[in-house]
């Protein structure tokens, strides 16, 4: 019922209006039973016609004149629109293809002119539109599906299976239905009736979650980024992204007195320069050093290692080479 009424309601807004009256064939959503020939309507069809100011009518059983008008669009779509081995046309590989394709076709055959009333059929429908009625600003609710209440988990449960909503809509009544083979979501707020989610059908077990359909993360527990609480822990973080993964990396690790640390590093770098402590700090997180006195140590060897890069490099008798001094003794009368 609800595909039947969403196509209804898509097919009056195409043409700009209602009519006084549908005709269609008999399927069990339009006539629920037959009493002395009369159709007895489903009433929730009645309902959604009323909501759209215009009659449902079936045509006659074994009825040409009646039931071929509402057949034809079968035959066409089948002949124009389904593969077949007679048109050769493709695969659609999802219903939103098919989709376009009718989309395209529609276009095609509206824009030219009508072999029995030879009048292009889109610049007849501005005619009509004169004497059709208004359609409601809203399709009626039933068109939208069934209804679900989003969890707190931001999703919606159809066929067993999850589909996520934007974290919004947390405890609001949405729709559901299935459109080819997409789940649409529907939302009816203050400001009218909106799509709130499309999802590709899923099964079981298998969630379908978009991201963008919750809130940006403030942390993230596998790469988490520190957030300084205090003038001290503030001071620590300004030394730079050494200090940011010295802390991280020690947190970890489980190191003793990280406060107490962090406090030494902060007055180290007012004597040396933040630019030493900071490299002395990611090499320490790098390496693991956590301990007592680590740092103040990474820092010297840093101080020593830049004084002697400075120094041009010695040669001769200062290089640490062994010699062969030691071969002029082979030979030799021992010395006692």
């Amino acid at each position: 019922m609800p595909t039947v009424i969403a196509c209804l309601d898509e097919t009056l807004r195409r043409f700009g209006g209602s009519p006084t009256y549908a005709l269609t064939d008999n399927e069990r959503t339009v006539t629920i039973d037959r009493v002395a020939g009369i159709g007895v309507r489903h009433p929730v069809l009645v309902a959604a016609g009323r909501h759209y100011g215009l009659t449902i009518h079936a045509c006659v059983p074994a009825d040409p004149a009646s039931k071929g008008g509402s057949e034809s669009t079968v035959k066409v779509a089948k002949a124009d629109l389904v593969p077949t081995d007679a048109n050769l046309l493709p695969e659609y590989r999802s219903f939103a293809e098919l989709r376009a394709a009718c989309d395209a076709f529609c276009k095609e055959v509206n824009a030219r002119a009508h072999r029995e009333t030879h009048r292009v059929p889109s610049e007849l429908l501005v005619e009509e539109r004169g004497r059709l009625h208004t359609v409601a600003a809203e399709p009626y609710t039933i068109a939208f599906g069934v209804t679900r209440v989003v969890d707190e988990e931001s999703t919606v449960r159809f066929g067993s299976a999850r589909y996520s909503v934007p974290h919004t809509l947390v405890g609001e009544r949405v729709w559901v239905r299935v459109n080819g083979d997409e789940l649409v979501v529907a939302h009816v707020g203050p400001a009218g009736a909106r799509e709130a989610a499309r999802h590709r059908l899923t099964t079981p077990g298998n969630p379908r979650i978009d991201p963008a359909h919750y809130p940006a993360r403030t942390s993230d527990p596998l790469h988490p980024k520190p957030k300084p609480a205090s003038p001290e822990e503030a001071a620590f973080l300004a030394l730079g992204s050494g200090a940011e993964r010295w802390l991280i990396l020690a947190a970890a690790s489980g190191a003793e007195r990280i406060r107490t640390k962090i406090r030494r590093a902060t007055e180290l770098a007012a004597l040396v320069g933040p630019r030493q402590v900071e490299r002395a700090l990611g090499l320490a997180a790098e390496a693991g050093r956590f301990a007592d006195g680590d740092l103040e140590a990474i820092v010297d060897h840093l101080r020593l290692l830049g004084h002697r890069s400075s120094e041009p490099l010695e040669t001769g008798d200062d290089t640490l080479q062994p010699g062969t001094g030691a071969w002029q003794l082979l030979g030799s009368a021992p010395r006692w």
